[in-house]
C-alpha cells in the first residue's frame, strides 16, 4: 500500500494492491483522508482484512461478517440482524480491537442494555435483549471457526434475558366469533382474519396468497411463500422454514367464504395477491375490532396460537398440528403444551381417583 497526498484538494489518498478469493491480485484507492493519520488507519485496517488479523476493530470485522454471511441469510431475517448489529453493538464495541474485547466489557454492555429505558420509561423485552444478544455471540463464533479468534468472551460474560415468554395469549372459539361478527364491515379484513384464525397460517403467508393458491375441488390452499415489506418495497420470498411449505385442507365453510371473496375482486389474474395490504394495516384491524368485540387484545401471531390451541382441545396429536401448521411435532409439544394448565388439574384428579380406588381395594 501507499499514501500520498493531492496537493489540489489538500486531502489524502490511499492505494492499495491485494489478492482476490479467485487468487487475482487487484489495484484498488480511496481518497478524501483529511489528514495523513485518518489515512493510515483506514490502511492498517486494509491490511487487517486482506490478512484476517484480529487486531482489526470490530466495525471492521462487521463489514467482513456481513460479505461472509448476508447471501446465506433471507433479504427479511438479515434486514433484523443488521439493524441489531448497528444500533445494538457496534455503537458499543465498533471501535474496539476484535482480538481485545473482554467478557467483562461485554458483561458491562448487557447491563447497560437491561437497565435502557426509553423516553416513555419502557424496558427492553427479555425475549429482545436475548436475540441482541444471540447476535453478538454469533459474530464471535464466525470469527473463532473462520478467523482464528482464540475464544468468544460472550460464553464467559453468560447470556441475558430469555428465551420466550412462557405465557401466550390466545382467543377462544367464543372469543374469536365475537371478533368475526364486527369485521364484516370490511369484507377484505374479515377473509383476512378467517385465514388466519382456521387455517393458522402465518401473516407472512396470508399476505403472499394468490388465487392460483386455492383448489376448491380438493378443498386446499397453497402455502409456498411468505411476503414481507422491505426498505419500501413488496418482497415475496420462500416461506420460513422447508416444512413451511404446505398443502391445506380448508373447512368446507372456509372454502366457501373464500369463493365468494375471490368473486369481489374485479379483474383479479391468478397470480396477483389477494390480500393487498400491509402487516400495519392487519394491526390496526386487530386493534379496532378487539375493541368493539370486547375481547382481549391479543398479537397477530397470537391468531395462529389460537387456531393450534383450538385442534389440541379437539383431541388432534402433535404430529397432525405441526403438518397443518408447518412446525415440527416437537415444537408443538413443547411450545403449547403450557396453553392448558387445567390440564394438569385434571390429569392429578383423575389420577387421585385411582389411587383412592387401589388404596380402597388394600383395605
Amino acid at each position: 500500500m501507499a499514501i500520498y497526498k493531492e496537493e489540489k484538494t489538500n486531502t489524502w489518498r490511499v492505494i492499495y494492491r491485494y489478492t482476490d478469493w479467485t487468487g487475482e491480485r487487484k489495484q484498488s484507492q480511496k481518497r478524501g483522508f483529511k489528514t495523513k493519520r485518518e489515512a493510515q488507519i483506514w490502511e492498517r485496517e486494509q491490511l487487517n482484512k486482506a490478512t484476517a488479523d484480529l487486531d482489526m476493530t470490530f466495525d471492521s470485522f462487521v463489514v467482513q461478517y456481513t460479505a461472509d454471511m448476508q447471501t446465506r441469510i433471507k433479504e427479511n431475517t438479515w434486514a433484523t440482524k443488521e439493524h441489531i448489529i448497528r444500533t445494538k453493538i457496534i455503537p458499543y464495541f465498533g471501535k474496539q480491537k476484535m482480538s481485545s474485547i473482554t467478557a467483562q466489557q461485554i458483561i458491562t454492555w448487557q447491563n447497560e442494555l437491561m437497565n435502557y429505558k426509553d423516553e416513555n420509561g419502557k424496558s427492553l423485552s427479555p425475549v429482545y435483549l436475548k436475540t441482541i444478544n444471540n447476535q453478538l455471540s454469533a459474530i464471535f463464533n464466525h470469527a473463532v471457526k473462520y478467523y482464528n479468534l482464540r475464544e468468544n468472551p460472550c460464553k464467559k460474560a453468560g447470556s441475558m434475558g430469555k428465551k420466550k415468554n412462557r405465557e401466550m395469549l390466545f382467543w377462544t372459539k367464543e372469543e374469536y366469533l365475537k371478533f368475526a361478527e364486527v369485521m364484516m364491515d370490511k369484507p377484505l379484513s374479515f377473509y383476512a382474519f378467517e385465514m388466519l384464525y382456521w387455517c393458522g397460517i402465518r401473516e407472512g403467508e396470508l399476505l403472499a396468497l394468490t388465487a392460483a393458491d386455492f383448489d376448491f375441488e380438493k378443498e386446499t390452499v397453497r402455502i409456498n411463500k411468505s411476503y414481507q415489506r422491505l426498505h419500501g418495497e413488496d418482497v415475496i420470498t420462500t416461506p420460513k422454514t422447508k416444512k413451511s411449505n404446505r398443502i391445506i385442507k380448508m373447512p368446507k365453510f372456509l372454502c366457501e367464504e373464500m369463493q365468494e371473496y375471490l368473486q369481489m375482486l374485479y379483474g383479479l389474474k391468478k397470480k396477483d395477491r389477494i390480500f393487498t395490504v400491509t402487516k400495519s394495516y392487519l394491526h390496526h384491524e386487530m386493534d379496532r375490532g378487539a375493541k368493539a368485540a370486547g375481547v382481549k387484545r391479543i398479537r397477530i401471531h397470537d391468531l395462529r396460537h389460537s387456531h393450534i390451541s383450538l385442534l389440541i382441545d379437539m383431541g388432534f396429536s402433535a404430529v397432525a398440528i405441526a403438518d397443518r401448521v408447518g412446525h415440527e411435532s416437537i415444537d408443538i409439544t413443547y411450545q403449547y403444551a403450557h396453553l392448558f394448565p387445567s390440564k394438569q388439574t385434571e390429569m392429578a384428579d383423575r389420577l387421585d381417583d385411582l389411587g383412592k380406588g387401589d388404596f380402597e381395594n388394600v383395605s
